[in-house]
């Protein structure tokens, strides 16, 4: 095997970025490749950040490299491949034919896309058993969460190796056993927004009043105990009954709702266009993103000794 304490990251934005962090933080050498000179320039001060949030070694730091094409990392060190590059399938299929003739042969090549199959990415290597899904969750070295997704040919060894490897680095990895749409996380938090999003279009609740019986009722609940140990606890046959009684109301629409078209439509997509479901100064926004980094800081340090002993129930 080759050296696994060199990793390859190929992109170096708000993901790549966060990823490259996460190998830092746990003493491995990162190559970051980003064409993107601003990119490149912003990297280190932002990987002395989040070391910092992190509480590892400033030093570390150092261990992060950056490269402007894929032909200057040194392929020979490398242990392991995750591109974090834009969500464009045609770009990391193309990606990834250059990195399977780059890289040596028993070196895993990971994906950190949240929309695509792994299959659709992969499926035309010649090499594509050693192709696996590694997906992260923004921020991705505060969130604790990564998803292994094996695609049909992806061989379990590089699947279990990936497994242990991201406990080793401090995160709670899952394994996605089939190749589906949206992986796990996802389609969880999509299943929650769809009814979210129709229960304000229908003028059942505001937007705070979703954020509030979420973070102050089921979700923090959900920092101590997942849904599956929640119901063991209450009682699986309270929740056929709950279940029974609202499953034909919720929605189940193939779409989202008319208003969030609207929105988009208009260029209201969020903090970043300065206007939402809310408007946004670059004060209010950097305010409320400080605080939403400071609360994760927090409830990771509650969820450490869990994360640290990959504690099941």
């Amino acid at each position: 095997m080759a050296n696994r304490q060199h990793a390859v990251i190929v992109g170096g934005g708000i993901m790549g970025g966060d990823i490259a962090i996460i190998f830092a933080a746990g003493g491995w050498n990162v190559h970051v490749m980003s064409p993107s000179a601003k990119t490149r320039d912003a990297l280190p001060a932002r990987v002395a950040t989040g070391l910092n949030k992190l509480g590892a070694a400033a030093a570390n730091a150092a261990l992060v490299k950056t490269y402007a094409s894929l032909d200057a990392i040194p392929w020979q060190q490398a242990g392991l491949v995750v591109e974090a590059a834009t969500e464009d399938l045609e770009l990391k299929k193309k990606l990834f034919t250059q990195l399977e003739a780059l890289a040596r042969p028993d070196i895993p090549l990971a994906s950190n896309t949240s929309t695509f199959p792994i299959g659709a990415i992969g499926k035309h290597l010649k090499t594509r058993s050693r192709v696996v899904g590694l997906h992260y969750f923004m921020p991705a070295h505060l969130v604790p969460l990564v998803e292994i997704i094996q695609a049909d040919f992806t061989d379990k060894k590089i699947a279990d190796w990936l497994e242990q490897n991201q406990k080793d680095l401090g995160k709670a990895p899952v394994r996605v056993n089939k190749d589906i749409p949206g992986f796990i996380g996802n389609r969880l938090q999509h299943a929650m927004m769809r009814e979210a999003l129709y229960l304000i279009a229908e003028g059942a609740v505001s937007p705070e009043g979703v954020d509030t019986a979420v973070r102050y009722g089921f979700g923090f609940r959900f920092i101590a105990c997942g849904p599956m140990l929640q119901k063991e606890m209450s009682g699986w046959d309270t929740n056929l009954y709950a279940g029974t009684s609202l499953y034909p109301s919720l929605h189940n629409e193939l779409a989202p709702p008319q208003f969030l078209k609207d929105m988009v439509g208009k260029g209201h997509i969020g903090m970043k266009a300065r206007r939402g479901l809310w408007e946004w100064t670059d004060d209010s926004v950097a305010k409320e993103k400080a605080r939403i980094e400071k609360a994760l800081q927090a409830a990771f340090e509650i969820l450490k000794a869990d994360v640290a002993g990959s504690k099941k129930p």
